[in-house]
């Protein structure tokens, strides 16, 4: 089983993330921030990853450290989840549409850490929620899970629409990365010997 469970404790939020790559898209999610969980539980669902996430932070000051500190717990456990990587296919991509909206996502999980966020939101709020923590979230993941992650908007109006088709897109780019490809079983796809 490619599982894996991080805790992470700081003065300002305290988190615990449990993933299972082998998984369904089930998820149990609690970080405070009404639309930041719908956007996890969409990711777990169109990834397949079992996912749980229990989060406390400072909300009395914003969303901003429990959204970054969620990130950087499941960068690590992607990373820890994934192992060697012997076997996976690696690369993934995806170009969704949601109503108004279009991503493109592109990934590698490369260990080499890159974001490249072209992504404009038409609105400084999703209800209560800060738009530009979704970039946030996406680097602290892309950081700790050693992902070169390319997220590109197409078109769309909606913030909503923009946040969800963003989340959706990098979570099917995801499954498709973390497969196991039954043509490289037990070998690594890269040809450095090493990622």
């Amino acid at each position: 089983m490619r599982t894996a469970e991080i805790t992470r404790n700081t003065n300002e939020t305290k988190i615990a993330v449990a993933i299972n790559l082998d998984g369904s898209g089930r998820s149990d999610i609690s970080t405070g921030v009404g639309f930041f969980d719908h956007m996890l539980d969409q990711l777990a669902r169109h990834s397949l990853i079992d996912l749980t996430v229990q989060a406390q932070g400072d909300l009395h000051i914003d969303d901003h450290h429990t959204v970054e500190d969620t990130g950087i717990a499941l960068g690590q456990a992607l990373t820890r989840a994934l192992g060697d990587k012997k076997g996976i296919r690696r690369y993934g991509h995806f170009r969704l549409a949601m109503d108004d909206t279009q991503i493109a996502t592109a990934l590698d999980l490369s260990a080499r850490p890159y974001l490249v966020w072209n992504v404009a939101f038409t609105a400084a709020k999703i209800g209560t929620f800060d738009t530009e923590l979704v970039r946030e979230f996406f680097q602290a993941l892309a950081t700790h899970g050693g992902i070169t992650l390319h997220v590109d908007l197409i078109h769309g109006i909606n913030s909503h629409h923009i946040a969800e088709a963003a989340f959706k897109s990098v979570a099917r780019a995801l499954r498709e990365a973390v497969e196991p490809d039954p043509r490289m079983a037990g070998v690594l796809p890269s040809t450095k010997g090493a990622l």
